[in-house]
């Protein structure tokens, strides 16, 4: 699979999951003017069908299970996931919960992982570029 357009501009789509949003601000964060994401060529958009990039973050739950599998159906191939935070890369304090399903990598495959609670805009963007630079 070539994945060379990937690297001029790159649309995400941004999954929660569930638990506590820290993630979720985080990224938000990290697409304000202060640490502007779109100088890499990066945007925000609000469907999956436009996005080369899904965004996951939370714990994986029984309600969101099949959620998130049609949405990732829905995604344009290539497609790239990427977790953030600990819960979505490894369940996190969730993990043990009886609703909790396991890791997002259990279901869908996953690119990259940005682990932290929850990860600094600086290491998002640095996992990201770095992402890129392996396409």
């Amino acid at each position: 699979m070539n994945k060379w357009a990937l690297k001029k501009s790159i649309w995400v789509f941004h999954f929660a999951a569930a638990s506590c949003n820290n993630c979720d601000i985080e990224i938000l964060d990290t697409l304000t003017p202060r640490f502007d994401l779109e100088r890499f060529g990066i945007k925000l958009v609000g469907s999956i069908k436009h996005a080369d990039v899904m965004l996951v973050t939370g714990s994986l739950t029984l309600k969101t299970k099949d959620r998130l599998m049609r949405i990732y159906e829905q995604m344009p191939q290539p497609g790239l996931v990427v977790a953030i935070g600990g819960c979505a890369c490894s369940g996190g304090m969730f993990a043990d919960a009886y609703s909790v399903v396991g890791p997002f990598d259990k279901w869908v495959p996953v690119s990259a992982y940005i682990p932290g609670c929850p990860p600094k805009p600086e290491a998002m963007i640095a996992g990201i570029v770095k992402l890129l630079n392996t396409l």
